[in-house]
């Protein structure tokens, strides 16, 4: 029998995502553990890392920026231009773009999550939203199972999310190197820059990036908390459709295929 993909969940000290992000990675097919931020020995060993939401270290500064200065991520950064997939949820996001890791394009960050800005919450803010996936194959090693422009519902729960630069050369850098993987849409996939589509304003409706060689993702929103249909709100029409069936509660919803898509990359890439 083959070998499973064995992903590390990384825990600092604040995050509050690290089961639920560990659930997914076995639902998906993988193994996985949680490795706590300080047992760095052998971590390089793993097939893949997951970095999940929370507040590390109360998110002081701003968020992530201390998390991202922990020499794990000196392993990390360093498995990952071997090739290695990096999933970076809201705090990890947060973490990977202060990292430098994304988008990746110098070694230094060129980006900043920066406070949400919504007309009627100053500060953190939890929500279900759409996103859309991109409208071409992009080579990311976290969209194998998602279609052109497919829209997948998930929850925000952010105070910092906001993606900004001032380098205005950047954002056309990201665009034509599919680097923009998923936007903040309507249900029905229309990219409209105010809220409540856009949830926090970010620049071009960006709810997630990857680095240019596609295995390195910084997602704001929660895969991991929209990954089973029990998880919808009943809002959702997958949800209602799924009521008093308790087979089809349990089963994958449309943000499962991040994980999937993890397990598939590490599978044809790395194992």
């Amino acid at each position: 029998m083959p070998k499973k993909p064995n992903v590390a969940v990384i825990y600092f000290p604040g995050n509050n995502c690290e089961e639920e992000s560990l659930k997914a990675v076995l639902a998906s097919g993988m193994d996985g553990k949680i490795v706590r931020w300080n047992e760095r020995k052998n971590v390089e060993k793993f097939d893949g890392f997951v970095i999940p939401g929370g507040w590390a270290y109360e998110d002081r500064i701003r968020a992530g920026v201390i998390a991202s200065k922990d020499p794990v991520f000196n392993t990390i950064n360093k498995e990952a231009e071997n090739g290695k997939p990096v999933l970076g949820i809201c705090n990890g996001a947060q973490a990977l773009v202060e990292y430098g890791m994304v988008p990746g394009l110098k070694k230094k960050a060129e980006m900043s999550l920066a406070p949400n800005i919504n007309p009627f919450v100053s500060g953190y803010y939890c929500a279900w939203i759409h996103v859309k996936g991109p409208e071409e194959t992009n080579g990311c090693a976290f969209t194998k199972f998602t279609e052109q422009n497919e829209v997948i519902p998930m929850p925000i729960a952010h105070g910092e999310g906001r993606y900004i630069t001032n380098d205005k050369e950047l954002i056309d850098k990201l665009a034509k190197n599919k680097q923009i993987v998923f936007k903040f849409s309507t249900k029905d996939g229309k990219t409209e820059s105010k809220f409540p589509t856009n949830p926090n304003g970010a620049m071009n409706n960006i709810a997630a990036i990857c680095n240019k060689k596609g295995n390195v993702m910084a997602i704001m929103p929660h895969p991991e908390r929209a990954s089973f249909v029990r998880q919808l709100p009943d809002i959702v029409e997958l949800r209602n459709k799924s009521a008093g069936n308790i087979a089809a509660m349990n089963s994958f919803a449309p943000a499962m295929q991040i994980f999937k898509s993890m397990r598939k990359y590490i599978e044809e890439e790395i194992t």
